[in-house]
């Protein structure tokens, strides 16, 4: 917090509670020349009256002590702008604390899982239920709680592996991330016509029906342009992320207009590095669990 901020905050504070003071000071007693029965002159009803009483004492002093709490508050927690508070006090360290403390009771528990193979893992049924129960607070917000994904991200149960479904994969892609990046390529191809018959060749290649004779003229601009990633008859390339583009399993839509953008604009998708936020061991779970979804015979014996 900036200097200016700081004393902002401080002198806003002051200024509340010198303000509460001075009004219940000016509210706890009369003025000069006021009498116990004089009213505020308001009239409701033509007979009904309010008088101008002082507050109760009880009321008045209760509120003198939470004034004087709420100083006391403020010299022991931070609350006066960069004033750190005498107690030392911090949300971050409180937060620090229950996360070791938390940490201290579950190591042991993940202690035996600690770099044993993730097939191996994938057969335990308490593995599974700890991957599962991690998934679902880290992964499920992007991929569903069925792992079925959606739109722009994966579906992580039905055996289609962009980078590939590979025990030790799956691990690396949750500690480092991925990041799959298709460049558009409108300019490339030159026209709008080029980027209908590519599209439509795209199409063809999951088995949609389309036109033969668009589908024949993107044929070699396909192979011209974007085999060098998806192959010459694309099937993928899980080195690059390049998805297979036969299969019918698409991840930003198979229809026409979804390939056209996808191809016209490009496609930037990223799966955010996780070996800070869960550590090798957690991860080891989650990767575990995601496996043995895609092995049924295993996963039905685990589950």
């Amino acid at each position: 917090m900036s200097a200016f901020w700081s004393w902002f905050i401080i002198v806003l504070v002051v200024v509340n509670i010198a303000g509460c003071v001075w009004l219940l000071w000016l509210t706890s007693k009369r003025r000069k020349g006021e009498q116990p029965e004089d009213t505020t002159g308001h009239v409701w009803d033509g007979d009904l009256r309010e008088y101008n009483k002082p507050l109760p004492k009880w009321w008045i002093n209760l509120f003198y002590l939470t004034i004087v709490f709420s100083i006391g508050y403020l010299i022991w927690y931070p609350g006066l702008g960069n004033f750190a508070g005498t107690s030392g006090w911090t949300s971050a360290g409180e937060h620090d604390a229950h996360v070791a403390a938390a940490q201290e009771k579950l190591a042991p528990l993940f202690a035996r899982f600690e770099g044993r193979p993730i097939d191996e893992i994938a057969r335990d049924p308490e593995a599974i239920r700890l991957g599962q129960s991690i998934y679902g607070n880290f992964c499920a917000t992007c991929h569903g709680s069925d792992a079925r994904g959606a739109k722009g991200f994966p579906n992580l149960v039905d055996g289609n592996w962009q980078w590939g479904g590979e025990p030790e994969t799956i691990l690396q892609t949750i500690l480092h991330g991925r990041q799959a990046v298709m460049p558009p390529f409108a300019a490339v191809l030159g026209s709008e016509q080029a980027v209908t018959e590519v599209a439509v060749y795209v199409q063809s290649l999951s088995g949609q029906r389309v036109d033969p004779a668009l589908a024949s003229a993107g044929k070699p601009r396909f192979e011209m342009v974007c085999a060098a990633c998806h192959g010459v008859e694309g099937k993928g390339n899980p080195m690059l992320g390049a998805p297979d583009l036969t299969d019918n399993v698409w991840l930003y839509g198979g229809d026409f207009d979804s390939i056209r953008t996808a191809i016209v604009n490009g496609r930037n998708g990223q799966m955010p590095a996780h070996k800070d936020i869960l550590g090798e061991t957690r991860a080891r779970l989650v990767a575990a669990w995601v496996y043995a979804r895609n092995q049924p015979a295993e996963a039905g014996a685990a589950q």
